[in-house]
């Protein structure tokens, strides 16, 4: 053979297809016309990118190692004196601009999608922690052609358009002389293989809808957004790839008495005013069972009795948030004219007939508060 292509290339005849496509790519970077226009450079660039387009094609590469010459022929002259064999364009282009691409069929197995579900719990399971059964529809492996697509007894082909390499090329001619171009090909659409008698169970895509059952253990703490991430049991992927992930989504149902604020709860309770004045005792039913909340004597409407350790479990570390409840006091809108005259009597012996009242400076409107910026106040 009059050219050794290994030796433009700079590689060994042993060299991988990764060394041969970095040394035409370094080459390229030297030797292209619009970077070193001499016309002995051009030659040069010619010799490289005929080289490339040889070892970088495994047929091609198999014929020239036999002996043959798998180029010949493909030369010829252009207009922008680039020559012909210019069929490694996006070659050319990624030793300039970095780009990749791919090259070779492309895999029909690929990773499923990720799935989320929402699931609703109340208070007391997100508070202690519970394990739920919840039911997914997702894709799972088909169980007639185990995720290969083909009708059973039956396999995918070499596609005979491509000859099994995912693509197709095709040259034209431009100003920069024959270009070589390569696109998906359209009768596997890239993949190398057809399958002439897909599955009937699954048409062909590997996978099947399903509906399965699955256990999901809930942390104690969790709160409305939550996410629990469940590996692996999410959509399956076309070609029976590996599942995605599910994640389940918790929703936090309402409370009847209790009201959540982060691992706190709140909750308010009504008394007369006379059980505010005495002082008394409240049964309430908490999450952990029932407890008597202790209304001291004086105990004023708006204030509040902290219960420690009764509220929510932290997620994250131990112990629990407090169950806060908050007091109001109930003021009688109309006596009967015993109790009217008994709560005179109070008044009388308390020296309340007459109160007073305590006033304290309220909250300004705007318009005051604008008056008062201006004056300087």
């Amino acid at each position: 053979m009059a050219t050794d292509y290994y030796a433009v290339l700079g590689v060994q005849r042993d060299a991988s297809q990764d060394e041969i496509k970095k040394a035409f790519r370094r080459l390229a970077r030297e030797l292209h016309p619009d970077v070193n226009p001499d016309p002995k450079t051009q030659e040069r660039f010619k010799e490289i990118n005929t080289a490339y387009e040889v070892l970088s094609d495994p047929q091609k590469k198999q014929v020239y190692d036999l002996g043959g010459d798998p180029a010949a022929g493909a030369a010829g002259g252009g207009a922008g004196g680039f020559g012909a064999g210019f069929g490694n364009f996006s070659d050319i282009m990624d030793a300039f601009f970095g780009t990749a691409s791919q090259r070779g069929p492309r895999s029909r197995t690929r990773r499923g999608q990720d799935a989320m579900i929402r699931l609703d719990i109340d208070l007391e399971e997100a508070t202690f922690g519970t394990t739920k059964e919840i039911q997914v529809d997702t894709a799972i492996v088909c169980g007639t052609c185990s995720g290969e697509g083909a009708a059973p007894g039956t396999s995918a082909q070499t596609c005979d358009m491509c000859r099994g390499r995912g693509e197709v090329s095709q040259v034209t001619r431009s100003f920069l002389g024959q270009v070589m171009t390569s696109r998906p090909c359209p009768q596997c659409q890239g993949f190398g293989t057809v399958v002439p008698t897909p599955c009937p169970e699954c048409a062909g895509d590997g996978r099947i809808r399903s509906r399965r059952t699955l256990t999901v253990k809930i942390p104690a703490g969790v709160d409305n957004g939550t996410r629990i991430q469940l590996a692996g049991e999410g959509e399956v992927g076309p070609g029976g790839g590996p599942a995605g992930d599910l994640y389940v989504e918790i929703h936090e149902t309402p409370h009847s008495v209790f009201q959540r604020r982060g691992d706190d709860l709140h909750c308010t309770v009504t008394i007369p005013m006379t059980a505010a004045a005495l002082g008394t005792k409240v049964p309430l039913e908490t999450l952990d069972g029932m407890e008597e909340v202790d209304i001291r004597p004086g105990t004023q409407s708006g204030q509040s009795i902290p219960l420690h350790e009764r509220g929510v479990t932290h997620l994250r570390g131990g112990g629990r948030g407090q169950l806060i409840v908050h007091v109001e006091v109930l003021t009688p809108t109309k006596l009967e004219p015993e109790e009217e005259e008994l709560l005179r009597r109070l008044a009388t012996l308390r020296g309340e007939e007459r109160p007073q009242g305590q006033f304290q400076p309220g909250q300004q409107g705007l318009f005051s508060r604008l008056k008062d910026a201006f004056n300087g106040r």
